[in-house]
């Protein structure tokens, strides 16, 4: 890939996401974090892994988290805003000239 090459992703932070592959197949939730280097989405509540800690000042005795762990960003799908069902997205531009998002399924826009 090229050092300077942007790439153009869908789904942003705050987004509402179906995880439509993987073992947390199925799940919804909302995006926490995107990062665009590799591709890939943190979704709240959605492939859980635990990591182990080590005792350190902010956890005296240290012990297994539970936490996110990232998915690629192929495997989860936006869910319409109208219709709750997994969409396409698309982008038009509005009155204004402005780039929206668009849902495929309902025509409604992303917010």
């Amino acid at each position: 890939m090229e050092k300077n090459k942007k790439i153009k992703l869908n789904i942003r932070k705050g987004d509402l996401v179906k995880v439509i592959a993987g073992d947390s197949k199925g799940q919804q939730g909302k995006v926490v974090e995107v990062i665009t280097k590799t591709s890939r989405v943190i979704v709240e509540g959605a492939n859980m892994v635990s990591k182990h800690t080590k005792p350190n000042a902010a956890n005296p005795n240290g012990g297994i988290n539970k936490m996110e762990a990232p998915i690629h960003i192929s495997n989860v799908m936006m869910v319409d805003p109208k219709t709750g069902a997994p969409t396409r997205i698309g982008r038009k531009r509005n009155e204004d000239g402005k780039v929206i998002r668009i849902a495929k399924k309902s025509g409604e826009e992303i917010k």
